[in-house]
C-alpha cells in the first residue's frame, strides 16, 4: 500500500492467492470464492470498463449460496458480484467517486436486518459472529437514516442480508450492490479468515456490508492498496462526494486489499461519505 510491496502467489487445487505487504505486513486482497466457468466476452469487460469499474482480472464464476444452489455472476475488483442484468441496468453518468458509489443505492430511512448463518459448513465461526457484531455496531453508530439489526440462525429468507462462510480456503469475502433499493442479500466470508484476528475480520464485514449499501472501492482506479503502479483510471463520469478527499485515503475500510493487522474501524473519511449519502 506505502511501501515494501511483495507479492506472493500460492497455486493450490487450480486456485490462484495473490497477496501483498502493507507496511511490513501481509496485505490480502478481497479475493473471490467462485468456480472459473469461461472467459468474460469482450462486450461485457467493455461494459465492465463502461461503468468505470477496473476490467483486470473480471472473472465468470458461479457464486454458492447458503444451504446449497449457486448464482452465476460476474466478479469484478475482486469481491464485487455484477449480475448480467445490473450490468445492462447501471449507468455510467450516475456512478460518483471518492469515497466512491455506485448509481445504485438503497432506500434511505429503514431498517436492514441482518442474519447470520449459522446451518452447516457454511456456518460463521464464533469469531466471524464477533466479528460481525462489531461491523453491525460500525454501521449502527454512524448514526445515519439506516439501521442495523443482527440475529443468528438458518431461516435467511425474510432478512435483508445473510453472512455465510464459504469454505475455500482463502482470505476475503464477496458481495454485490443494491438493486431496487435493496441490498445484495448474499456475503459470503471466506474460511481462510479464521487465521486472522478479530478485528481483521470486523474489517472485511464492514467493507462487504458496504458494497451492499452501493460503496465500490475508493482506490478502484488504482488498486494501489493492492501494491498496483496508482496510475489513475479514466475519471470521466466519476462525481466527487463533497467532504472526501480527491486523492488516494490509507484510511479507507472500502480500499480493495486490506492487511493482517486491519483495526476493523471506519476512517474518518468514510463517516463523512456514509453520512452524506444516507
Amino acid at each position: 500500500m506505502k511501501t515494501n510491496k511483495l507479492f506472493l502467489f500460492l497455486a493450490g487445487a487450480g486456485l490462484l492467492f495473490t497477496s501483498c505487504e502493507k507496511d511490513e505486513l501481509t496485505t490480502l486482497p478481497e479475493e473471490e470464492a467462485l468456480a472459473i466457468n469461461s472467459e468474460v466476452p469482450e462486450s461485457v469487460l467493455q461494459k465492465i470498463a463502461a461503468l468505470h469499474f477496473n476490467p483486470k482480472g473480471a472473472e465468470v464464476g458461479k457464486i454458492m449460496l447458503p444451504g446449497g444452489g449457486f448464482e452465476k455472476t460476474y466478479i469484478v475488483e475482486g469481491d464485487i458480484a455484477l449480475s448480467a442484468s445490473q450490468l445492462n441496468n447501471m449507468s455510467p453518468s450516475n456512478i460518483q467517486d471518492k469515497q466512491y458509489r455506485t448509481y445504485n443505492l438503497v432506500s434511505n430511512n429503514r431498517t436492514i436486518n441482518v442474519i447470520g448463518y449459522t446451518g452447516g459448513s457454511q456456518a460463521l465461526t464464533s469469531k466471524q459472529r464477533t466479528a460481525l457484531q462489531y461491523a453491525i455496531n460500525n454501521y449502527n453508530a454512524l448514526n445515519i437514516g439506516l439501521s442495523f439489526t443482527l440475529t443468528f440462525g438458518t431461516n435467511y429468507t425474510p432478512y435483508d442480508i445473510v453472512v455465510y462462510q464459504t469454505t475455500n480456503g482463502q482470505a476475503g469475502g464477496v458481495a454485490g450492490f443494491p438493486s431496487n433499493g435493496n441490498p445484495y442479500k448474499y456475503i459470503q466470508i471466506f474460511n481462510g479468515m479464521e487465521q486472522y484476528s478479530v478485528d481483521t475480520n470486523e474489517h472485511v464485514m464492514t467493507h462487504e456490508i458496504g458494497h451492499t449499501l452501493g460503496m465500490r472501492h475508493t482506490d478502484w482506479f488504482s488498486r494501489q492498496s493492492c501494491g498496483q503502479s496508482g496510475e489513475a483510471a479514466e475519471p470521466d463520469g466519476a462525481v466527487h462526494i463533497p467532504g472526501t478527499p480527491t486523492g488516494y485515503d490509507s484510511t479507507s475500510v472500502m480500499l480493495a486489499c486490506f492487511s493482517a493487522n486491519e483495526d476493523g474501524e471506519f476512517g474518518s473519511n468514510d463517516v463523512t461519505a456514509f453520512n452524506y449519502l444516507y
